[in-house]
């Protein structure tokens, strides 16, 4: 690890430096140590669960590539892997849970799940003072493969997965009362065509249908948060998916519940960050799934790009940090799965941290006078600024490795753990 007193001579310097522009890196740092990030669950397995013996990622369009040694094979291996990683990321944060993830022994199908088949989870939190989040899993299911869900034409399909959201949000009340944190509850279907489809409205009209029954029962908002997902496409949905950005748009409107935004869920040219106040201005909140495409929506690890800077700038300078549930979503089999946990969320929080060191009151008086070359020229000055050093003393600060110090942690957890697995 980093010399301690390296560190903070480090940071004084860029503490001295950021206030010349009238940043307070203390009050930033604070602001920080308060944001949450919900990390998912199937990052350690590859989307796989723990229905049956043999855990595989199916349908939906969605697939893990690469076959890194060391996946999680159960529960109890998962939580392992998740612990090992949010102990070298700053912070307190939220477990994000699938309901793929449910502990039965496969014995129970996705419409009969209750709480009790996530005790264990639920304790695991408990005991870690995390808060938890929770998916419905409309996909690698007998009753998914004709590629539609919520929105089949076949009542009996469509019936069986309305009983299975019914459900989830069942187990997310359970689950928020019990953490006394709100249980951020979120839909995604796989629905859609692979080809062009003649009937665009029949499916929308039966997937708004099956979600107003999935929505009926009124929850305290202080244990559930209810959210929606959309998608531009997917393998096998590339000409039309029925739940559309649109489509969502308008039923979280009109029902009151958050809408998801994913960033791997749009065109490669969109900018995600520039829906985030079109959006504010009608939803009370919203939820953010950050993941990287890559041409197209492949969910690989979360880098501290431009894009992940953006996102975290509108989200700080709208003051949107009470009202925007961040949670990451990804799978990467090619590398070290418990390193993929790290690297993404520490990245997300430098991300956040670097918009936290912005003068955003200076920048935003220089855009309502006119000034537009000191906006210019300021932005581009603070791209230069030592935020590593303050993201260095955070890190020191909060008890987990500075720099790449954490690496060598990983590298002996799969040493001593992951390389013995099958």
């Amino acid at each position: 690890m980093s010399d301690s007193k390296g560190i903070e001579r480090a940071y004084e310097s860029a503490r001295q430096r950021y206030a010349e522009l009238g940043v307070d890196t203390d009050k930033a740092i604070e602001r920080l140590g308060k944001i949450a990030i919900s990390l998912h669950c199937w990052q350690g397995d590859d989307v796989g669960g723990f229905e049956s013996s043999v855990s595989t990622l199916s349908g939906g369009g969605l697939v893990a590539t690469g076959a890194y040694p060391g996946r999680a094979r159960s529960a109890c291996e998962l939580r392992a892997d998740m612990e090992k990683a949010m102990s070298l990321i700053p912070g307190k944060h939220r477990l994000n849970l699938h309901a793929m993830y449910a502990e039965t022994g496969g014995k129970v199908d996705r419409n009969e799940l209750t709480a009790e088949h996530f005790a264990a989870w639920i304790d695991w939190a408990k005991a870690k003072g995390l808060g938890m989040d929770f998916n419905g899993t409309f996909f690698s299911h007998p009753k998914a493969e004709s590629g539609f869900t919520l929105a089949s034409a076949d009542e009996g399909e469509r019936r069986f997965w309305v009983e299975h959201g019914i459900a989830c949000r069942k187990i997310s009340e359970q689950i928020g009362r019990q953490l006394g944190s709100a249980c951020v509850t979120n839909v995604w279907i796989p629905d859609g065509y692979k080809d062009i489809p003649v009937d665009r409205k029949g499916p929308r009209q039966r997937l708004r249908k099956s979600l107003d029954e999935i929505f009926a029962e009124k929850i305290d908002r202080r244990w559930l948060l209810d959210s929606v997902e959309s998608k531009l496409f997917g393998i096998g949905s590339e000409s039309y998916v029925v739940g559309s950005h649109e489509f969502y748009l308008g039923y979280a409107v009109q029902n009151n519940i958050l809408l998801c935004l994913d960033t791997g869920h749009f065109h490669p040219t969109e900018e995600i960050c520039d829906k985030i106040s079109s959006v504010m201005a009608f939803l009370d909140e919203i939820l953010l799934h950050v993941s990287r495409g890559v041409r197209w929506d492949s969910d690989h690890v979360v880098i501290l790009s431009d894009e992940l800077r953006g996102l975290a700038e509108e989200i700080v300078r709208g003051d949107y940090l009470e009202r925007v549930h961040i949670g990451l979503d990804f799978f990467d089999a090619s590398i070290n799965r418990v390193a993929a946990w790290v690297i993404g969320s520490r990245c997300m929080l430098k991300a956040l941290l670097i918009a936290l060191l912005e003068p955003t009151d200076k920048l935003r008086e220089f855009e309502h006078s006119g000034d537009f070359t000191s906006r210019l020229a300021i932005l581009e000055e603070l791209k230069t600024l030592p935020f590593g050093a303050v993201w260095d003393y955070d890190c020191s600060k909060m008890e987990v490795p500075a720099g790449d110090a954490w690496l060598k942690e990983i590298k002996d957890y799969e040493a001593r753990v992951t390389s013995k697995r099958n």
